[in-house]
């Protein structure tokens, strides 16, 4: 009797969810996911590809660009067997220890993602505002120790995530509203007290991508002010055009996930159209646009690339 009661309260698998409403055209909604993750991984290959084969590039600014190349290299690798096999496969299930690893990859990924582009902040404060010690400073050993901080902060805040949703029995539907698994979501399905997990993801949220947020923009701050305060215009305007691509960046990623977390927390019944549309945008689109950006806005890199295409 035990067992059959298990059976019936801890169901096996987590189904994941598409469009609500366009379930027919699943077939077509694949295409454009397709493209999304074909040009997300060339375009970030190509740009790592780049920088590690030449020499002339493996500079502080660079690096730090390779190293957010990576992590959106795991984002997309990360979401793209579900996504596509939802959308191509009509394959819905999920087992929780599937959904649990993937949820694992997916918040370490986006911590480390945090973590580089306030590394990249930095960079930049340090290039504009103290260029004389700029060698000195972001040397090559401090930089992989940097490299090295983000990679173990992203996995040992989020290690615990697994561990205390695999301490809980699921008895509601285990309907997922995404085409991957989120902590948020997945802790919702459970019929026992979840609150360590929801005071344990706002203690995430502060102490990593909040206070990253902080000093990224405490960090551009000063860097105006730095600018404003010389005397050169063109100087100014040259600054600041080094900043622009990295502040595009910030603002694709961070933008659509403080949107989703409001709405999960402050809305209630909220659209959940809306809901999977900012996920994804926050999943999918800053791997996709990063390399973009950065292909356009910074001239050794597109020099770089039309150099590949051209030969």
């Amino acid at each position: 009797m035990s067992a059959v009661n298990d059976t019936k309260f801890q169901p096996p698998v987590f189904f994941l969810t598409g469009i609500p409403g366009l379930e027919d055209v699943h077939d077509w909604i694949s295409i454009p996911f397709c493209f999304m993750y074909i040009i997300s991984i060339l375009g970030n290959s190509l740009i790592l590809f780049i920088i590690v084969s030449d020499r002339t590039l493996h500079e502080p600014m660079y690096i730090f660009l390779s190293m957010l190349a990576v992590t959106d290299l795991g984002l997309s690798l990360s979401t793209l067997p579900t996504t596509l096999g939802l959308y191509l496969f009509h394959s819905r299930e999920i087992s929780h220890d599937a959904c649990f690893a993937q949820m694992f990859f997916i918040h370490s990924l986006t911590f480390i993602e945090s973590s580089v582009l306030l590394f990249m902040a930095f960079d930049r404060f340090v290039a504009i505002c103290s260029p004389l010690r700029y060698a000195s400073i972001l040397t090559l050993p401090r930089i992989a120790k940097m490299g090295l901080l983000s990679l173990l902060r992203g996995v040992v805040l989020i290690f615990p995530l697994p561990i205390l949703l695999k301490q809980h029995r699921y008895c509601k539907d285990n309907i997922l509203s995404h085409s991957f698994c989120l902590h948020q979501e997945v802790m919702t399905t459970t019929c026992s007290d979840f609150r360590i997990n929801i005071f344990y993801g706002f203690f995430l949220i502060v102490s990593s991508q909040g206070l990253d947020l902080l000093l990224i923009l405490l960090s551009y701050v000063m860097i105006l002010k730095s600018v404003l305060s010389t005397a050169c215009h063109g100087k100014r305007l040259k600054a600041l055009n080094t900043c622009v691509s990295h502040i595009c960046v910030v603002l694709l990623f961070y933008t659509p996930d403080i949107a989703s977390g409001m709405i999960y927390r402050l809305v209630k019944n909220s659209s959940p159209i809306l809901s999977i549309i900012l996920g994804n945008i926050y999943l999918l689109v800053p791997p996709l646009m990063n390399p973009i950006v950065y292909s356009v806005k910074t001239q050794a890199i597109r020099v770089k690339i039309i150099r590949v295409f051209v030969k």
